[in-house]
Formats: structure tokens, sequence, C-alpha cells
């Protein structure tokens, strides 16, 4: 299977896709990767060098792979970090072609646009283009809750008010919207959970919740090439939603084990495949 992932790129550490075509790659998937900014580390240090790549040129690398006749070939569209609206055009753009080549490709968007305790750090422009254009066009959406909260507002903070923000997604254009790295007012109060939300069903998975010194940075782009990989395996939701939470713990885990600011993934990389400790899913009412 092939897939091709647009985001951002760090030379050192792992974020955009420094984060995600490594553990593509592991479950077999062949990845075509566009570049959308070539920095030297991610933007969570005090500085970073590099340039941030112009929606013009975006495109002229994507119609070079088109020219190669290889979209037919091109089972899945992931994109990330989507810096201004000129860029989602290109995406959008993408995602059109390579359907019209095979009609069986899936997109699947992860929305950055902020996280709780930050706030947006993104455009009023990504903001709307994630709402009006990407969310219609999405096969499978992956928020964070404070993502969700901005594309599907709700006002309680319990699993059946977020089952409901997610499902209002669905009837958009998703058949699936997994929430990432979830805590919740009536949750357990020492795990982190992952929520996963179709039309007419609802798995929750949860880990216990591991602490660090910061926080590394790109475990949401690791997971939405994981639950990709495995949902273009034909994984059936529950599972695919077990496999990537069991993964991304494993991650995780041996980051905190080696004391690392940046995740593992090398090290890990067998765990990606194979996690020694397996989180089921469990479908649950809403």
């Amino acid at each position: 299977m092939n897939v091709i992932s647009i985001q951002s790129h760090v030379s050192f550490g792992h974020v955009g896709n420094s984060a995600a075509v490594f553990p593509f790659q592991r479950h077999g998937l062949t990845v075509w990767p566009v570049h959308t900014v070539l920095f030297s580390n991610h933007t969570g240090y005090d500085g970073w060098r590099g340039p941030v790549l112009s929606p013009e040129t975006v495109r002229e690398v994507l119609q070079g792979m088109e020219e190669r006749g290889i979209f037919v070939e091109c089972d899945g569209v992931l994109t990330g970090y989507v810096g201004n609206p000129g860029l989602g055009s290109v995406v959008a753009d993408l995602v059109g072609r390579v359907r019209q080549a095979n009609p069986k490709a899936i997109y699947c968007c992860d929305p950055v646009m902020g996280d709780e305790g930050r706030g947006f750090y993104v455009s009023d422009g990504v903001a709307g283009f994630m709402q009006d254009t990407a969310l219609p066009l999405a096969d499978v959406l992956t928020p964070n809750k404070f993502e969700l909260q901005a594309m599907s507002p709700f006002d309680g903070d319990s699993l059946p008010d977020l089952i409901g923000a997610a499902r209002r997604l669905c009837a958009k254009g998703p058949r699936l919207v997994l929430v990432t790295s979830l805590e919740r007012a009536d949750g357990p109060p020492d795990a982190v959970e992952m929520l996963l939300v179709s039309k007419d069903c609802a798995w929750l998975a949860e880990t216990p919740r591991l602490s660090f010194p910061i926080n590394p940075n790109g475990a949401g782009d690791m997971t939405a090439a994981l639950f990709m990989a495995a949902t273009l395996k034909g994984r059936d939701p529950g599972s695919a939603l077990g496999d990537t939470i069991s993964a991304v713990y494993a991650v995780l885990e041996k980051t905190r084990d080696l004391g690392r600011r940046e995740m593992a993934l090398v090290e890990a990389q067998n765990a990606i495949v194979s996690p020694q400790r397996r989180f089921e899913a469990r479908e649950i009412a809403g």
C-alpha cells in the first residue's frame, strides 16, 4: 500500500512527517512524504532554522508525482499541520485528484489547530479551511479535545458530550472521528483515553498516564499515522483503536524510560508493530 503524507519535516526530533513516516514503514506501507517546512527542529525549542515551503512549491512537487502516473496506486492521503489557507487549497486539490485516479483511496485529516492550555496557533483562515473544506472531504478525522471543541462546540465535559460532538462531525463527512489524548470530567484521573466515534457506534480505550518533565512533541502526528495504517490494513474500528493506543503507549513508555525529550521511535520500533502490553478498546453506548 502507498500513502501520501503532507506534513512538516524536522531534521532533529519527531513531529509531522518525522513522526509519521517511520511508523507507516514499520507497518509495511510505502510512504511518499511531501514536506511543507524544512526545519532544524520543532518549534517547542527556544529556536529553529529552516524554510517554510510555499503552496506553489508543494503543488509543484505533487504535480511531479502525478506526472509519474502513480496516483492510481495511492491508497490514502494523510495531512497534518496546514500553515496557511493557500496550502489548504493544494491539499483539497490533491485529495480530489487522488480519488479521481483511485476512488477507493481514503483521506485522513489531522486537523492540527491548537491544544488545551496553548489555544489556537493557526490563523482564522486555516480554521476555516478545516471546518469548511477538509471536514467534508475527510474519511477519518483525528482531532484532539481542543480541536474537537473548535470544530463541534459542546458545553459539558462528559463522555456523552464528547460523543455527541464527534458524531456531529461524522454527519458532515468523516465516517470515523478519533479523539486523541482525551481527558474528561467523568473519566479516570490516572489514565489517558482515546475515543473513536462513527455514525452509529463508539469505542473507548485507555492507558495509564505517563509523567514527563516536558511532554514529547509529535505524539498526535504518530497517532494519526498509526490509526490510518491499521485502517488501511483492514482492521475493524475497535481493533484499529486498540492497535493505535497500544503502540503509542509503548513508544511513550520507552521515551520516558530513556529520559528523552524526543520520542524514542527507533528504540521502540518493534513495539510499534507488536506492543508487549495490549490495551483493548471497548464498544460503548452513545
